[in-house]
């Protein structure tokens, strides 16, 4: 079979890539099991030694892995830059953290000596999304490597030479071989990767349909998984809110990534004492970013990262205004042969509009009013999503008592954009996922977590 990656930006192509056999497949699995047998014996601090290398490699080669970002996905080059030293960042996190974290835990018992420890259980798969696509495998990668388990990678097809590059950032730090493989499938055979006998759990990182299927797959083979969703992330403009710095960091959050993030600002919620001049901040900002080719310094916004996905978006736009919403900025599709989006607000939006109950996931932002800050968190709770919230507020304790007791997701920020950090766990909840990465509960996701009881 073949696959084609395609320029978003201009519609050419870029390479056509032979997927592998499934004989093909089972073998790289089994070389990784393999390779498992010797890597978890590994100390810490050699294992750690490979991924410090791996930080060097992502950082020697920055611009080049930032230009193949932009030209298979259409993420900018700032973001592309960005994204390659966030994982630098992380690995050498992750290489310094993991044996502190997953120290064991001395319990007292009736035994003479009883703790918890924390062993590595194989091969893992990874099914990864094209947004990020170095971040979100880097992630998953430097703690499960860290903590003694092999990988294999099913990366989204139209970021296939990423996936090639991760794996050859892997052999240029001087990893043992095949610890980490990159399997270049399309999405219909994940199913038979999860049957194999010798993957022993899976993660992914994508749509609520996708996330259904895995988890129906390897729920049914007793094969633990760890999902991060969709997210329609609420930020809460409140009465007392920093305008100037709500009405940037909602632009700023909303087109991230030319707005393809899970934990971008979707649901501006805005008490209706301050939507107007909120409003007005708002529109100004995000009519102000340059739309335009990726590879352009002065580019913002770069295009969708394929013209299906474009497509869908404007749709949802659409139906949106033709249920009543008013498109106050954008909601035209460009001329051309590529899948650009412009910045969108649409406003007067209702529960039963797309733009209200379902992810925007691209450059369009629905700014809902609220009566005060009761319904506004009611209105942010209304929601099948539950990845990332944020509020704004001068009264800081009041804004924290809304972020950790009010809003229901998995991280809820006060005063800034939500955003993950490798020290910091990273998870939804309802239709956003379960499981976390990073920080010490991404270390402890997908390990054994064994009692050990000694009596004398």
């Amino acid at each position: 079979m073949t696959i084609e990656s395609i320029n978003p930006f201009n519609g050419t192509l870029i390479k056509s890539y032979e997927t592998h056999s499934a004989a093909e497949v089972d073998r790289k699995i089994r070389e990784t099991h393999a390779a498992w047998n010797d890597w978890k014996k590994l100390s810490f601090a050699k294992r750690g030694e490979y991924l410090l290398n791996a930080a060097r490699v992502l950082r020697g080669r920055r611009d080049e892995l930032a230009k193949l970002m932009a030209l298979e996905m259409g993420k900018n080059l700032k973001g592309g830059l960005a994204e390659i030293d966030k994982c630098a960042d992380s690995c050498e996190y992750f290489a310094r953290n993991a044996e502190a974290a997953l120290t064991d835990e001395f319990i007292k018992t009736d035994a003479s000596r009883s703790y918890v420890n924390f062993q590595p259980i194989g091969v893992i798969l990874a099914v990864m999304p094209w947004n990020f696509p170095f971040w979100q495998v880097f992630r998953f990668l430097g703690p499960a490597l860290m903590v003694g388990n092999c990988a294999v990678l099913k990366h989204a097809s139209n970021v296939f030479g990423c996936a090639i590059e991760i794996e050859n950032i892997i052999k240029e730090a001087g990893f043992p071989k095949n610890v980490f493989q990159t399997l270049l499938i399309p999405s219909a055979v994940v199913d038979s990767v999860i049957e194999n006998s010798l993957i022993q759990a899976v993660t992914l990182t994508g749509s609520v349909a996708a996330g259904k299927k895995v988890a129906e797959k390897a729920g049914s083979l007793i094969k633990k998984s760890v999902l991060e969703l969709g997210g329609s992330d609420p930020y809460l403009v409140l009465h007392d809110a920093d305008l100037e710095l709500a009405a940037e960091t909602c632009t700023s959050s909303r087109l991230i990534n030319s707005g393809q993030s899970c934990i971008s600002a979707k649901r501006m919620i805005v008490v209706e004492s301050v939507a107007q001049p909120f409003l007005e901040l708002f529109t100004k900002k995000m009519a102000s970013k340059v739309m335009g080719d990726p590879l352009d310094p002065k580019s913002d916004i770069g295009p969708q990262a394929r013209k299906d996905l474009r497509d869908e978006l404007h749709k949802q736009v659409q139906e949106s205004i033709r249920l009543g919403a008013k498109c106050i900025l954008g909601g035209k599709i460009p001329e051309g042969n590529n899948a650009l989006y412009p910045p969108t607000i649409l406003t007067d939006v209702k529960k039963g509009m797309p733009a209200y109950d379902e992810e925007l996931f691209g450059p369009a932002a629905a700014v809902i009013v609220a009566k005060d800050e009761e319904e506004a968190i009611a209105i942010a709770n209304d929601s099948e999503f539950g990845l990332g919230a944020a509020v704004f507020t001068k009264d800081i304790e009041r804004g924290e008592k809304i972020a950790s007791e009010s809003l229901q997701a998995g991280a809820c920020f006060v005063n800034s954009s939500v955003k993950s950090d490798p020290s910091l766990p990273f998870g939804g909840v309802k239709h956003s996922g379960y499981g976390r990465e990073l920080g010490t509960y991404g270390f402890k996701e997908l390990v054994n977590i064994k009692t050990v009881y000694v009596k004398s």
